[in-house]
């Protein structure tokens, strides 16, 4: 039988979205939760309003978006203001991803969830998980080549999500992208798991 929905997390700079995008190639519906969130946090997104009554008008921009810098800068070192945040933008999140999935036709729902290691919600939403996973180092890395942040930077960030070990404790499966392994590599190994966890006769050729 099909595995129907299919959590996906990883850290940050591990590789989970090259995956998310091969199993979209394979005819995967994609909910990808930041996504959604950044929708909302843009001017009058569902999000604002809330945001701009719990935090104030200055935690938007001059567009009337969220200040999405000074937003996780201030999280980041506020636990309290963390909760406040997420207890605004979690429940829309999740409510627009199940609405988006129960329109979905295709073979397989892939939850895209930097938080799955950290919310048992969504985890109990999901037939299966799938955890990319690689050292910090190369996470460092990575996002510095790509971003103009600094290392300190990107460790502050994994310092704020799940560890390495709970995220792999909670996985049915790890994709190790740790390393100079090639993007051939990573969506060989993506494509293994999802012939694996989706019907063969159901799956197209990736694009």
């Amino acid at each position: 039988m099909a595995i129907r929905r299919i959590g996906l997390t990883g850290g940050i700079g591990s590789g989970k979205s090259t995956v998310a995008a091969h199993w979209v190639a394979l005819g995967a519906d994609l909910i990808d939760t930041d996504a959604l969130a950044r929708g909302m946090t843009a001017p009058d997104g569902a999000a604002i309003a809330p945001l701009r009554d719990e935090f104030g008008p200055e935690v938007l921009d001059a567009r009337g978006a969220l200040d999405r810098d000074r937003m996780r800068a201030w999280a980041f070192t506020d636990a309290t203001t963390k909760r406040r945040l997420e207890s605004i933008l979690h429940p829309l999140i999740a409510a627009e991803a199940l609405r988006l999935a129960a329109e979905s036709s295709g073979p397989a729902i892939v939850f895209d969830v930097p938080l799955l290691g950290e919310d048992s919600a969504w985890r109990a939403r999901c037939d299966r998980i799938a955890v990319v996973d690689c050292s910090e180092g190369t996470q460092v890395e990575r996002v510095v080549l790509r971003s103009r942040w600094t290392p300190d930077q990107v460790r502050g960030v994994i310092a704020q999500q799940a560890a390495r070990p709970a995220r792999r404790a909670i996985a049915d499966a790890v994709i190790d992208n740790d390393g100079p392994r090639t993007l051939q590599q990573l969506r060989i190994a993506a494509q293994a798991l999802w012939a694996l966890w989706v019907a063969p006769e159901r799956t197209r050729e990736p694009l």
